[in-house]
């Protein structure tokens, strides 16, 4: 169990670092004009996220769930194919992308990397995340209930963004 509770400590420290990079971008976005839609769902959205740390940790030790192979490993494979879509999306957007909704006027949308693809990659890799990280180690209860409240918290958050880049006037433009 203890490279287990190394693997989310690892996550939350990638964590740590996005907040470093999103409120550098924070800044980044707002001297360009750049206003936020959704603040308040965002309270949510950190309680959630780091209630899915926390939830690996307790479910793993207290309920002392095991470590199956064959999920396991899969599993962390797909905790590792997750962080690289997130970073992926994070290099792609630049300064643009951030952990809040920022929209900078005149900015045209980004169609490249995996946006490509995707509408919302960002979104796919914290899905496959909060199902992964804790199925490594057998926490399906933490892995169910993250999910299902992770699809709430997406649909409010999808469409705010949605709506926010909706408003701009440069949003029918794609680089």
């Amino acid at each position: 169990m203890i490279w287990y509770t190394a693997l989310v400590l690892a996550v939350a420290v990638e964590r740590l670092a996005e907040l470093v990079v999103a409120r550098r971008n924070t800044r980044w976005s707002l001297a360009r004009g750049g206003t936020e839609a959704g603040s308040a769902h965002y309270p949510a959205m950190v309680v959630l996220h780091t209630a899915l740390l926390a939830g690996c940790l307790a479910e793993v030790h207290l309920a002392d769930r095991p470590f199956l192979p064959a999920v396991g490993w899969t599993m962390v494979a797909v905790v590792v194919a997750a962080q690289l879509l997130r970073w992926w999306c994070i290099t792609t957007l630049g300064p643009r992308w951030n952990t809040r909704v920022i929209v900078v006027p005149g900015l045209p949308l980004v169609s490249g990397g995996p946006y490509r693809r995707l509408r919302h990659p960002n979104y796919v890799a914290v899905a496959a995340e909060g199902i992964a990280l804790p199925l490594v180690h057998g926490a399906w209860v933490t892995a169910l209930v993250f999910t299902l409240l992770n699809g709430v918290l997406m649909a409010v958050r999808i469409r705010c963004e949605d709506e926010a880049l909706a408003r701009l006037p440069a949003a029918g433009v794609r680089v």
